[in-house]
């Protein structure tokens, strides 16, 4: 099911991913890995089972939206072993008051990805995208293609070529 990203492969295998992220994965350069991925699996403990992932090294992005100034939108990167800090890390990362995850139709309009296959490559510009520390200390980290039938498959320093990237400290916990 893992298709390299060879010369030869490369058209093939960025053809499965959401067309905005493959074009943004190519202009900055990212060293990639596209797993095809069977829709029905594409959420992220059905995907980690079916695909034998350690959930350790699966990485969610989350779509996040403020109530309270309304109107004000991030993207989070977790680790799946962990939980999001929505009530006080990532709400003072953000600026705002109030903050919860956005509901997927949300989710779609921002990003123009399903969940299941949101990923913080291919996102319009402006949009803030924090990244929890421990996800940064992983070997390989895997990712949605921005669709449910892809995900990326890279080392997380390549989380770094992203514009405007911030790696925060305590911005998810370990799952007790």
């Amino acid at each position: 099911d893992t298709l390299r990203s060879s010369s030869n492969e490369l058209s093939q295998s960025m053809s499965l991913l959401h067309p905005q992220v493959a074009a943004h994965l190519e202009v900055l350069g990212v060293a990639f890995e596209v797993m095809e991925c069977d829709p029905e699996f594409a959420d992220t403990a059905a995907f980690c089972e079916r695909y034998r992932i350690d959930p350790a090294d699966s990485a969610n992005t989350i779509v996040v939206a403020s109530k309270r100034p309304p109107d004000v939108f991030g993207v989070c990167v977790a680790l799946a072993t962990t939980r999001l800090d929505v009530n006080r890390a990532v709400r003072d990362e953000l600026g705002v008051k109030k903050l919860s995850f956005a509901p997927s139709s949300v989710t779609l309009d921002i990003s123009g990805m399903e969940i299941g296959g949101v990923t913080p490559f291919g996102l319009p510009p402006g949009l803030t995208t924090l990244v929890d520390s421990a996800v940064m200390l992983r070997e390989e980290i895997v990712l949605g293609g921005g669709n449910r039938t892809s995900k990326l498959r890279l080392d997380p320093a390549e989380l770094s070529k992203l514009e405007g990237l911030r790696i925060v400290e305590g911005l998810a916990s370990e799952i007790r």
